[in-house]
């Protein structure tokens, strides 16, 4: 089984954007639906049930940004070094991959069954919900160590200019779910009826499945990690260099985590129906934010690339190119969703009192897609340069400065509405913060690429440089 990787130097920019960014978009696309329909089933069953699944989001991110973050500083990194033409360290990259999402997940696994019930109270978790809550989450835990693996080597194989073996893997992780998931839920074709513990099942499942794959991928003669034994063995400079840029990537993925926590926390006093709100309006909303993130991972490499074969002009092309698709994008989305927003929430439920505060609260969430699309861009920018600590930051203004003190103003002031209306403002006003730091960031590359443009590359200095 052979694939050819891309060159991310070379040809033109949108095609290879594209080329990079369609496998993630896919991918990221069919996770969004795979989450939809877990929500769709989990309706059927009460719309207790979907509160229940949503206390359990920041858990769940809390996961995912670890894997996120660590893979995020990992491909990163391993990019620069292939640009750089520094094999030996990209190789070593992916053994450290593999070793830290087995120690990482077994860890996760050992805190949450010491104390679930605190985790979820501390999360949001009401008495009505939170026996429904560990039981979902003690069974989803199990595969942590599989879901880390799988976030992480999808930031590899980006690096290396295969990001088909990601969608792969993703998709295999989405489909199997999404199979098993009325199949376990409701006991369909001679299947036990598990309920809520069943989506939970149906995704660890799939998650071992999905690492499993990675693993084989990983493991190509094609590749060009070209994995030995040896590169298993801890190398805590390589660590080290992971999370230069992936714990700053690790820490704004744990403020969303944070930002649900709020978001819980405030809309609980107005019962379940406000939690499920909530849910669904993150599953819908995020449909569109995966292609999104697809276009952000596409080009998060090609930065990394150029960067280290400076290739300056071409970096700041592939920028400006893909902030003008997110934005298309964006745009033409977010006005579908508002203009179908009740028969959206129709496949759902036909709960008419939950879609009747729903359909305002998603018109209100999508509203600032279209900023969100550059945002993206802008901040997958400065984790291509390695810089994760800006990325952090930025984030970090828009989500601790911005997005939670505004949810408690408008909710003191609007009540349960006031929540929904946090979102669009603070996404507006983070979005020209960004703006002008990434401007800021581009125009020292162009005045770099002024002064570097016939330089010789050295793969001393630029190592030395970069890792």
């Amino acid at each position: 089984m052979k694939y050819r990787s891309l060159n991310l130097g070379e040809g033109p920019i949108l095609p290879l954007l594209l080329k990079m960014s369609w496998p993630s978009m896919l991918a990221m696309l069919t996770m969004a639906l795979y989450n939809l329909m877990d929500t769709l089933w989990l309706a059927r069953l009460s719309s207790q049930t979907i509160a229940a699944f949503t206390i359990t989001f920041p858990i769940q991110m809390i996961f995912a940004s670890i894997g996120i973050g660590t893979g995020v500083g990992a491909g990163s990194f391993a990019a620069r070094m292939f640009g750089a033409g520094e094999m030996d360290k990209a190789r070593k990259t992916a053994g450290q991959v593999i070793l830290l999402s087995f120690i990482l997940g077994a860890v996760l696994i050992a805190v949450t069954f010491s104390v679930p019930d605190l985790m979820l109270q501390a999360f949001g978790g009401t008495p009505e919900i939170i026996v429904l809550s560990r039981r979902y989450l003690l069974w989803i835990v199990l595969g942590a160590p599989f879901l880390l693996f799988m976030m992480m080597t999808n930031n590899l194989f980006r690096a290396e200019g295969q990001p088909h073996l990601s969608m792969y893997a993703i998709l295999l992780f989405a489909l199997l779910g999404a199979i098993l998931d009325p199949l376990l839920i409701f006991g369909w074709y001679g299947f036990p009826a598990l309920g809520i513990e069943g989506a939970a099942i149906a995704a660890v499942i799939g998650q071992t499945a999905s690492g499993l794959l990675s693993l084989y991928f990983l493991l190509f003669k094609a590749s060009k990690f070209k994995l030995s034994l040896a590169d298993l063995k801890p190398d805590f400079n390589i660590i080290r260099s992971i999370y230069q840029t992936g714990f700053p990537s690790v820490i704004m993925n744990l403020v969303f985590s944070v930002v649900i926590i709020v978001y819980n926390h405030i809309l609980a006093p107005y019962g379940h129906l406000a939690l499920a709100t909530l849910g669904i309006c993150f599953r819908i909303n995020g449909l569109v934010m995966m292609i999104l993130f697809g276009i952000g991972h596409g080009v998060m490499p090609l930065v990394g690339f150029n960067l280290g074969a400076r290739l300056y002009e071409r970096l700041i092309n592939t920028v400006r190119i893909a902030v003008y698709c997110s934005s298309f994008f964006a745009g033409v989305s977010s006005v579908l969703i508002i203009l179908f927003a009740d028969p959206i929430l129709g496949l759902f439920t036909n709960d008419r009192e939950l879609i009747a505060i729903a359909a305002p609260a998603l018109k209100i969430f999508v509203t600032p897609l279209i900023l969100a699309g550059p945002s993206l861009v802008w901040i997958n920018l400065f984790i291509g340069l390695g810089k994760g600590l800006t990325s952090m930051i930025l984030l970090f203004i828009r989500d601790a400065l911005f997005l939670i003190p505004l949810m408690y103003f408008f909710s003191a002031w609007m009540g349960r509405d006031g929540v929904w209306m946090a979102q669009p403002v603070s996404a507006t006003a983070a979005f020209f913060v960004i703006m002008a730091w990434s401007y800021k960031e581009l125009e020292n590359i162009r005045k770099k690429n002024g002064q570097f443009e016939n330089a010789p590359v050295s793969s001393d200095d630029t190592g030395a440089s970069l890792s």
